[in-house]
């Protein structure tokens, strides 16, 4: 069975998190090689009968489509996290449970993401979309840009909103699901949900029984009866990082654990790196906006988090996103990546030079690094600005506000 990568996705809720902000953050820990592209898709109107091609089936698509931002590998449609113009906010993570996920193309986990963040206005409707989704469709296909090994994986979801947040574990089409509103909550590469189950499929607890995996006598424990029977890793780097603070949680906290090597929650393997990050922070006041912060560059702790705000005219960033392949791209066609073409996007390759810098050089490295955290700090501050402000936001000042954030960074490794 392939190893789930050690991905990890956090949520804090007020008093934990701090000024009535619920702060969400994620790793994207992937294949090294791997690029994530940062895309904005605007709300759209969609004609009856037409299609949502996803990474490897197309789906009936609904009449309308939220406005999204998404940090995805290249190949694919979906999404490892975003979020949307409502406010909700989808991670989720590779896992591997009881019984192996499906070889046969449908759904990934990923696209179920971007279907959650597009068809979801709150955190629930974003997970009932999600299972009505897994019902009819169905998770599998392999989870790799890899023509020459098959990696699929179960699912496991955190959705988030300013009022509440869901954990939604998922072997096949069968789910449970926690509501979180309070403290703080950490998902990785393996199933937590216990014996609190806030909502499930109707034919969870008997589909246990039938297999022989639950007595029915017993109490039903989620994660004992579908997690394998090897599965003992110890998921609690990232549960410890975010617990172990006694500070209140800002945005700057959720960097800082994302960014950690030593917890673990920053993975920079032989395999596996983290190739994006994301921060979110959501008011629970609803006159201010919500500020999404994306690397859209490998490893947190040499990337700069750079903000995102949903206005109506949100100006695209072609420099953070990978070349267009069409219909000649190797993901589209079957059988299946049997070449690798270069998705390096533009800030990709700047911010290439960097790191190498920041590993090789020591003392140019260090500058380079003080100048990065000096741009990514001046942007902190101009949010935490917008978030305490009583005046209305102009939306013309940040349509552009993540472009000219993306163009700047370009610059300044040129």
């Amino acid at each position: 069975m392939a190893l789930a990568p050690p991905s990890y996705c956090f949520v804090a809720f007020p008093p934990r998190a701090k000024d009535g902000l619920v702060v969400f953050g994620k790793n994207s820990a992937r294949p090294r090689d791997e690029v994530q592209e940062i895309v904005y898709f605007s709300a759209a109107d969609h004609e009856p009968e037409s299609k949502a091609e996803c990474t490897y089936i197309s789906i009936d698509q609904v009449p309308r489509t939220h406005a999204i931002v998404i940090s995805r590998p290249a190949w694919l449609w979906g999404a490892e996290m975003g979020a949307n113009e409502h406010g909700v906010c989808i991670a989720n993570e590779a896992i591997n449970a009881r019984e192996p996920a499906a070889e046969t193309e449908a759904l990934l986990g990923m696209d179920l993401v971007r279907l959650g963040l597009e068809r979801g206005a709150t955190a629930k409707e974003a997970l009932d979309v999600i299972v009505a989704l897994l019902e009819e469709h169905g998770q599998g296909g392999n989870y790799y840009e890899d023509a020459n090994s098959y990696h699929s994986f179960q699912s496991t979801y955190l959705i988030v909103d300013s009022e509440e947040a869901w954990v939604l574990e998922t072997v096949g089409k069968y789910w449970a699901a926690e509501r979180i509103t309070e403290g703080v909550k950490c998902i990785c590469n393996q199933l937590s949900l216990t014996t609190k189950i806030d909502a499930e499929h109707p034919e969870l607890r008997s589909y246990a029984q039938s297999q022989g995996w639950w007595t029915g006598e017993d109490e039903f424990n989620f994660s004992e009866v579908f997690s394998p029977a090897d599965d003992h890793l110890a998921c609690c780097a990232g549960k410890d990082s975010l617990e172990k603070q006694e500070e209140s949680i800002t945005v700057q906290t959720m960097i800082d654990i994302l960014r950690d090597k030593a917890s673990g929650v920053c993975i920079d393997s032989e395999s596996f790196l983290t190739t994006a990050s994301v921060v979110s922070v959501l008011p629970q006041n609803r006159s201010s906006p919500c500020i999404h912060y994306f690397t859209g560059t490998p490893d947190p702790s040499r990337s700069i988090f750079k903000p995102f705000i949903f206005v109506d005219d949100v100006k695209l960033v072609p420099k953070a996103q990978s070349p267009c392949f069409g219909g000649d791209d190797p993901a589209r066609k079957e059988p299946r990546f049997q070449e690798k073409p270069d998705r390096r996007h533009e800030l990709y390759k700047a911010h290439e030079w960097a790191r190498a810098v920041l590993e090789s050089d020591e003392e140019q490295g260090q500058k380079l690094r003080k100048t990065m955290l000096e741009l990514e700090k001046q942007g902190l501050e101009a949010m935490e600005e917008i978030l305490t402000s009583n005046d209305p936001l102009d939306p013309t000042e940040v349509g552009d506000l993540f472009y000219d954030c993306v163009d700047t960074e370009i610059k300044f490794f040129k």
